[in-house]
């Protein structure tokens, strides 16, 4: 493949959502900031971003950020009802379901005290929050809010998702959970120059020598044109163009290749047009 060809230890533009290589651009520093203001807190956040911006990276790192006395409980995809979310919320903190849902409850709500009481504060990420059916799920994360002493509350929550998601809580439904939503953030895909930034971050981190980086001014700006900014497309575009520099024996990635694997790979410029 080509890490051999480019002397890189790994691949500089996979699309899993390695922690380190999170690219340290001004908004996602701001939105592990505000997290972690969030997590003293124990309240409510909010992170939204259209599909591939970063924030299933952005819940890696927090996770690998975070000190002893959180416990981080990720939950992904989570197309399944409220009673089985209660249930899945229960075997993640260690407990073995009760049946009845009222008993379920106040076994959960126990658990979480008995955890205060040992100075661990549960951190509870859902990942892909938009997919989330039912209002009686959101219901539920409410009422989990409610679990709380005089002067903090036992359980952080982290919803992240598309920004549909965002446009769905601010429904008069859902009045009751909006209002307790501490933080909202929303990741935008990123300009030109953190592009370029963002590419020379991932190559420097997988191995690659600055003197090797293959990306001239002009395919970078391309890069930018094709992907808009969003890094899963920027990610996408730079892999198969280096693996079409491979096939060419050429350590460099000119303008034209650019315009050909995006055309390959059916990406549209800005404008709508391919190539």
């Amino acid at each position: 493949m080509y890490q051999e060809y480019f002397d890189l230890r790994e691949k500089a533009f996979g699309n899993t959502p390695d922690p380190k290589f999170l690219f340290p651009s001004k908004q996602h520093q701001e939105a592990l900031a505000r997290l972690e203001y969030v997590l003293e807190e124990c309240g409510i956040a909010l992170i939204t971003g259209d599909i591939g911006t970063g924030k299933t990276t952005i819940s890696r790192a927090l996770i690998d950020s975070l000190d002893p006395r959180f416990r981080p409980i990720l939950i992904l995809n989570p197309c399944f009802g409220a009673n089985q979310f209660l249930r899945l919320l229960a075997r993640k903190l260690d407990l073995k379901p009760l049946r009845l849902k009222s008993e379920l409850v106040e076994q959960i709500h126990n658990r979480l005290f008995q955890l205060y009481d040992q100075s661990v504060f549960p951190v509870l990420i859902i990942d892909e929050a938009q997919l989330i059916q039912g209002k009686s799920f959101f219901d539920e994360i409410r009422l989990l809010t409610n679990f709380q002493l005089d002067h903090t509350n036992l359980l952080t929550v982290i919803l992240m998702g598309q920004p549909e998601l965002a446009k769905r809580l601010r429904h008069p439904a859902y009045t009751a959970l909006n209002q307790r939503i501490t933080l909202r953030y929303h990741l935008k895909p990123l300009n030109e120059q953190e592009v370029l930034a963002y590419l020379l971050h991932r190559w420097k981190t997988a191995g690659g020598s600055p003197g090797g980086f293959p990306f001239n001014p002009l395919s970078v700006q391309k890069i930018f044109a094709y992907s808009g900014g969003v890094p899963r497309m920027v990610n996408l575009l730079a892999t198969t163009c280096l693996m079409d520099a491979l096939a060419k024996e050429t350590k460099e990635v000119e303008h034209e290749m650019v315009d050909i694997q995006a055309g390959d790979i059916g990406m549209l410029t800005a404008k709508g047009r391919t190539r």
